[in-house]
């Protein structure tokens, strides 16, 4: 669970909350399911049409990964990378072939494809850069849906309270209404600012963090992988691919035990 993430976004709600509260408002006034379907609707209706709908479920389904993400794999990676290392280096790159099937990140599965079938080393860098490079452009359109709710949020809120103070001014005859539909209308405001500035833009900052480390831990495997192919000293890479380690001083650690 990301502790972060979660308790951010409690700390903002309940800000808004007591300060309603301190007010003399009611967290009940705030509860308008109408205001909700036009901003939720609209802004869904709105990013699909600038997004396709496969990209949007893609982004939906990354959410998880917001709110409680897998553990940084660096390290098992490089423990991975470095008993790769250690049997090239005892029976040759073609030994690698049978660990192949077991290797479960398809970018790590087909460099080392890739080396196991005798490719050399800058060729295969080259070759999985561009694929890095079309994985990357791809991964970079989740966080932009996000940032794209975040902007439509706001413009469908107030388009909200416009269709709610249209309403009231239907019922001018009754004026004890008024003030009550008037407050009611901006509650749509209300939705669109808070679900964009709590919601959507962090969870779009969140998605971008995780693209870069995803890509990071791309030049991870393929440092090792083409490492592994010119056949470098299994101490000197584990002192390479230490750098690529969050955890700075269990990265220190590495180096020093490869010295």
């Amino acid at each position: 669970m990301n502790k972060s993430t979660l308790s951010g976004i409690a700390i903002a709600l309940c800000g808004i909350a007591v300060g309603l509260y301190l007010d003399g408002g009611k967290v009940g006034q705030m509860i308008q399911p109408t205001a909700a379907l036009i901003v939720f609707g609209g802004t869904l209706g709105a990013v699909l049409v600038q997004f396709p709908f496969s990209i949007v479920m893609q982004a939906s389904r990354h959410l998880k990964d917001v709110f409680f993400p897998a553990k940084d794999p660096a390290s098992q990676l490089i423990d991975d990378l470095l008993r790769y290392a250690l049997r090239a280096r005892r029976n040759g790159l073609v030994s690698l072939d049978a660990e192949l099937e077991f290797i479960e990140d398809p970018f790590l599965r087909r460099a080392m494809t890739l080396a196991v079938d005798g490719m050399r080393s800058p060729e295969l860098r080259k070759s999985m850069e561009v694929e890095m490079d079309l994985i990357a452009d791809k991964e970079e359109l989740i966080p932009k849906v996000f940032e794209a709710a975040g902007g439509f949020a706001p413009t469908i809120g107030i388009l909200g309270a416009v269709i709610g103070l249209i309403q009231v001014m239907q019922r001018l005859q009754s004026i004890n209404e008024v003030g009550k539909g008037i407050a009611v209308a901006f509650v749509a405001t209300i939705y669109g600012v808070g679900s964009a500035n709590i919601f959507f833009l962090p969870c779009a900052g969140r998605a971008k963090m995780s693209m870069q480390r995803r890509q990071v831990l791309r030049e991870l495997m393929l440092e090792g992988v083409t490492s592994i192919v010119d056949k470098v000293n299994p101490r000197v890479l584990e002192a390479k691919l230490a750098v690529y380690l969050i955890n700075s001083a269990k990265a220190h650690n590495m180096k020093l035990a490869a010295k």
